[in-house]
């Protein structure tokens, strides 16, 4: 019993009740294991949920340079997974073999902290670890950032509150086509590329800072005003339509500056250049 406290207030504690609760435990956590299995199990059946995964969630690649970035983020996420690994490991190593015991005296554990060894692994391994990265990230930069000056097509776009102007130059010819805003991509304005070709985007804009995205680039860059800025693509045999958008918040209808980009056949870039340059 409890000195100074009224009956009422006195809570008898059952020897048997931390026994009880070990049990309970015991039986819930392997059955929240496999249900967590179960779980990855079903939303790793298909083709397309395994694509998804091996591209880390990133959208499916149209040029040669979102190939690059590509591999950089993969190889970002392998390290970034070992090291979690590792971490995760010495967690619960330190929890399952260091815990305290029962009857213990009140003792701090072993102390490494003038551990010479341990000091300098943990010091030499991440600056090692930042200097690859920093390595793989400058190379794939200096690839993608690169404008050979020699393009197949070349595209100004602009962009403006709150849609696109593209102008695309191929063999002497000029197509453009210009917005207005709209509430689905499929709407917007369309830039029509050939696929297996050479691209430089020269980008410029007249009123704010905007940003020229296309996920399927796994690219984007800021369009601003008194500054052209430009990069290159090397477009990919994949055919299809893929949204574009602002990535910068711009104003009023942002959310409404959205485009799309079209990669079609060279047979059929030359019809469209020729009946786009014969409308004008």
């Amino acid at each position: 019993m409890t000195p100074g406290l009224p009956l009422w207030g006195r809570r008898s504690v059952s020897p048997t009740r931390r026994s009880a609760r070990r049990p309970l435990a015991r039986r819930r956590v392997p059955r929240a294991a496999a249900l967590a299995l179960l779980m990855v199990s079903a939303t790793a059946c298909s083709a397309d949920t395994l694509d998804e995964w091996s591209r880390g969630g990133m959208p499916v690649g149209v040029t040669k340079q979102a190939d690059t970035v590509q591999s950089l983020w993969n190889g970002s996420w392998i390290a970034a997974l070992a090291t979690g690994v590792v971490v995760w490991g010495l967690i619960l190593w330190s929890v399952a073999f260091h815990r305290k015991k029962k009857h213990s005296k009140e003792e701090l554990p072993p102390q490494v902290r003038y551990n010479l060894p341990i000091e300098i692994l943990y010091t030499v391994v991440p600056i090692i670890m930042v200097g690859v990265f920093f390595f793989f990230t400058a190379r794939d930069q200096d690839y993608v950032n690169v404008v050979s000056g020699t393009p197949d097509v070349k595209v100004k776009v602009e962009g403006f509150q709150w849609s696109w102007r593209f102008t695309s130059e191929y063999n002497g010819k000029t197509a453009q086509v210009v917005g207005t805003p709209v509430a689905d991509y499929t709407q917007g304005p369309q830039l029509v590329l050939p696929m297996g070709k050479k691209v430089e985007f020269d980008l410029n804009s007249p009123d704010v800072i905007h940003s020229f995205w296309v996920p399927a680039f796994l690219f984007k860059r800021d369009v601003i005003p008194g500054v052209t800025n430009k990069f290159e693509i090397d477009t990919l045999n994949k055919p299809g339509v893929y949204a574009g958008r602002c990535a910068e918040l711009c104003g009023v209808d942002h959310s409404r500056m959205l485009f799309s980009v079209k990669l079609v056949t060279p047979a059929e870039y030359d019809q469209y250049i020729a009946s786009q340059a014969g409308a004008q």
